[in-house]
């Protein structure tokens, strides 16, 4: 079998027609891309800056260009029907980034650049930081010429593995684009390691105690119909907000040969599935 989930959506038609036994499946993995900014360097510390980078993505050309149309617009969660806690469309058209009229949200972004005294003659510089690796450094390059339509001028970063997360940590970036997965589909792990005041993959620096409390009391809610108005109460306050503005979660595939059995991929996270205590080869 391949890697799990490794396989992407350009590739699969390749591999598909070089093993054409092959048993192949495309999942949602809980895992997507974001933006990134280093809310404490100026100019970047002005929020109006990062709501004119949040309106200016073009989230279904990144879904298109690299995944051939499968992947999934959402919040901080997994959106549904994969997703148990994530937005549903109707409650994300509304916040910022999010409406489908990508040139009326990107005419309103210059707006909010040219106020500022950028524009034309006058763009932003900024390096752009992903992880030298295709999966990264291919959505940063378009990531890269959407903020062009703003006024934005951004220079790619490519950054060894190696020393990425250390960067982060270090906060020694503007602006970037990240990789994140969900280790299962709840909101705790998520919102408690990336959202909260001080949390050690806060890599935004995002800090806001009132969505904190909010954090707690959704985790103390054992009742899911209560916890999840919550949940969405937060996520969007989270978009409103540009904490972390999430760009697409994206599928990939996983192949077998036929004579792998008892494999089951998982649909909600990149990590779970993989004791393999019900495969066997029939071979």
């Amino acid at each position: 079998m391949t890697w799990p989930f490794d396989v992407a959506i350009p590739l699969l038609k390749d591999l598909e027609g070089q093993a054409p036994q092959a048993i192949c499946e495309v999942a949602p993995l809980n895992a997507h891309r974001s933006l990134i900014v280093n809310r404490e360097v100026p100019p970047f510390d002005n929020p109006e800056i990062r709501r004119a980078m949040a309106l200016s993505l073009d989230r279904k050309a990144f879904i298109d260009i690299l995944d051939e149309g499968q992947g999934d617009i959402g919040g901080a969660l997994l959106p549904p029907p994969a997703g148990i806690w994530g937005l549903p469309p109707e409650l994300l058209t509304d916040l910022p980034g999010y409406d489908p009229d990508v040139e009326k949200r990107r005419t309103e972004a210059r707006s909010i650049m040219a106020k500022l005294g950028f524009g034309l003659d006058h763009p932003l510089a900024v390096k752009v930081s992903t992880r030298n690796i295709p999966i990264s450094r291919d959505p940063a390059i378009i990531l890269i010429d959407q903020l062009k339509t703003i006024y934005i001028n951004g220079e790619l970063d490519p950054v060894d593995t190696a020393i990425w997360l250390p960067k982060l940590l270090r906060k020694d970036y503007v602006v970037g684009l990240n990789l994140g997965a969900g280790a299962i589909d709840d909101p705790d792990p998520i919102l408690y390691t990336s959202y909260v005041c001080g949390a050690d993959l806060n890599v935004t620096r995002y800090c806001n105690p009132e969505i904190d409390e909010l954090i707690d009391r959704q985790s103390m809610e054992p009742d899911r119909e209560k916890r999840k108005p919550l949940v969405w109460e937060i996520d969007r306050r989270l978009q409103q907000d540009g904490a972390r503005p999430i760009i697409f979660y994206y599928r990939a595939a996983t192949c077998w040969q036929p004579y792998v059995k008892g494999l089951t991929i998982m649909v909600n996270s990149i990590y779970n599935g993989w004791r393999m205590e019900d495969v066997w080869l029939d071979k």
